[in-house]
């Protein structure tokens, strides 16, 4: 599995992620795999998927055809980009949208946060869309990691530090997330659309 994190504080938007990968009972660490990265950019959103490790790479595949719906300006545009991305996974990606047959709708079979200059957003399987005002996590250590970010949000200007918080949390009780993670922040835009974000990327290593 994995942790991934959005927050939003002080004008800026923040998305974190773990770098490990398991397959079966083995640990894939980023000190061996090179494309440990669990974060797509798609113009100027930052997206952190979930669930099977091929979906990293589905994305990017997906959102290099420049012809595909890509807005990620809000909660209703976030639907309109992933309704129509659901239609092409299981026409051209081979989805299986089968997950509980008591489902009302098929499922995505992955959850997924969004970083844009609007804000931060949560997908959830059957493609639903929320707005988070403060923080959120998905993952296998999304319950650490909202632990942490809950315990120093009121107390850390930066945002980026309270993803810190939330990701390291997370690699420390969690058993399939591990350091070091994947950091991008950008600015927020103000109410009427200000251009591109500035956007950086910063990792740590770790020793265990």
């Amino acid at each position: 599995m994995t942790t991934v994190i959005v927050v939003k504080k002080a004008g800026r938007a923040v998305i974190c992620a773990d770098t490990l990968a398991s397959y079966g009972g083995a640990r894939e660490t980023d000190s061996y795999i090179e494309n440990s990265h669990k974060i797509v950019r798609v113009g100027d959103a930052y997206l952190a998927p979930t669930g099977p490790a091929s979906m990293q790479l589905i994305l990017t595949s997906y959102f290099q055809d420049p012809e595909v719906p890509r807005d990620f300006s809000g909660t209703l545009a976030i639907f309109e980009t992933v309704r129509a991305m659901h239609k092409v996974l299981k026409e051209e990606y081979s989805l299986n949208p089968k997950e509980d047959a008591d489902d009302p709708f098929e499922s995505s079979q992955s959850e997924m946060l969004v970083c844009s200059p609007a804000g931060i957003f949560g997908v959830y399987p059957l493609r639903s869309v929320q707005e988070y005002k403060r923080f959120y996590a998905f993952g296998s250590g999304a319950e650490y990691a909202m632990g942490a970010m809950q315990a120093v949000f009121s107390y850390l200007d930066n945002p980026e530090d309270i993803a810190i918080a939330g990701v390291e949390a997370a690699a420390t009780f969690d058993e399939a997330s591990g350091l070091p993670y994947t950091l991008h922040s950008i600015d927020l835009a103000s109410p009427r659309l200000k251009g591109d974000p500035l956007a950086s990327q910063r990792r740590r290593q770790f020793d265990f």
